[in-house]
């Protein structure tokens, strides 16, 4: 049998460093694994503050940081022929075979799709979250989604939950989209080297501080859990508009010795965060999988989170 087909791909995403997140962290991730595998990877993101132009990452990753700034909760304006140009640029002076966009809140990736196809390159979607269907948002959005991936040639979702998800939304066929979930490099995630003393148990916490990663919930939630047991000490890692809120619950219930904030956590630090607890707790009010928990869970970490979206796949 002959060489597999290697393959040059342009990655596309709005999300992606020095911002952090999951999808940036799955977009790094999944590249390197294809640089390893022998195929050609490009990253096309938006310029993040004063990263514009063409970055290196590890292993030769390329990073084209095109100079559009963001307006809305890291998004770049919707312009739909504004990308045009850069797009088909990268396109052809990466002699680019496959595109890969992104998150469906991702105006680059959905212009860059539309692009890709009318060019005639082969495009693949995967989705990172669950949209709802009544509210003024998910509406557009669905009609969005809708346009981008009527000619995709396959799409990708990380949990059975959020593939079907993407099937209502996008009126795609369900043949066309493939489930794979989420995965963690258990190397890079071990648990400490000595078990913690159960005198004073700790409970971590690291996630983005906005409303749908259930922020308002670990308001009631840890003045109450303190008040049941002496023993439990919080340390919550994350920042975002809601991080003002958990503050003020602190200073309110007096529980400044109690509830450790740490503000924005780096990815290659989280595990030095994590191995310093003993309960792991997600409190999303959605989650198409929640990464954080097979994270936790390889560190050694009891986990705890509330049972929404495809979380109880990650952790049944």
């Amino acid at each position: 049998m002959g060489e597999p087909e290697k393959h040059r791909i342009l990655m596309v995403s709005d999300f992606f460093y020095p911002n952090f997140g999951g999808v940036e962290n799955h977009i790094y991730y999944l590249s390197q694994c294809l640089i390893k595998e022998g195929h050609k990877v490009v990253v096309m993101t938006h310029a993040y503050q004063n990263r514009s132009g063409v970055r290196y990452m590890t292993n030769g990753l390329k990073v084209y940081y095109v100079p559009w700034k963001p307006f809305l909760m890291q998004n770049t304006l919707p312009t739909f022929f504004g990308t045009l140009s850069i797009t088909r640029t990268i396109l052809i002076r990466e002699k680019i075979s496959l595109v890969h966009g992104h998150q469906a809140f991702s105006t680059l990736c959905h212009e860059a799709l539309m692009h890709a196809r009318t060019m005639g390159y082969k495009v693949v979607f995967t989705d990172h979250s669950l949209y709802g269907f009544s509210d003024v948002g998910s509406i557009h959005m669905n009609k969005v989604l809708q346009f981008t991936l009527a000619d995709v040639t396959q799409a990708i979702c990380v949990s059975h939950t959020s593939k079907e998800n993407t099937v209502l939304r996008s009126g795609l066929p369900p043949e066309k989209v493939y489930v794979i979930p989420n995965a963690v490099d258990t190397a890079m995630f071990t648990p400490a080297p000595e078990r913690l003393s159960r005198d004073e148990i700790v409970i971590v916490v690291i996630s983005r501080l906005v409303y749908r990663k259930g922020a308002d919930l670990l308001v009631e939630v840890i003045p109450e859990v303190c008040r049941l047991h002496p023993n439990v000490r919080f340390i919550v890692g994350g920042d975002g508009p809601k991080r003002v809120r958990l503050e003020e619950m602190r200073e309110k219930h007096s529980l400044q010795d109690r509830v450790d904030m740490l503000g924005a956590v780096p990815h290659a630090k989280v595990r030095s965060v994590l191995i310093t607890g003993h309960i792991f707790l997600n409190s999303s009010l959605t989650e198409a999988f929640c990464i954080a928990i097979l994270e936790a869970a390889s560190c050694g970490l009891l986990t705890v989170s509330t049972r929404v979206g495809g979380v109880p796949e990650a952790c049944p």
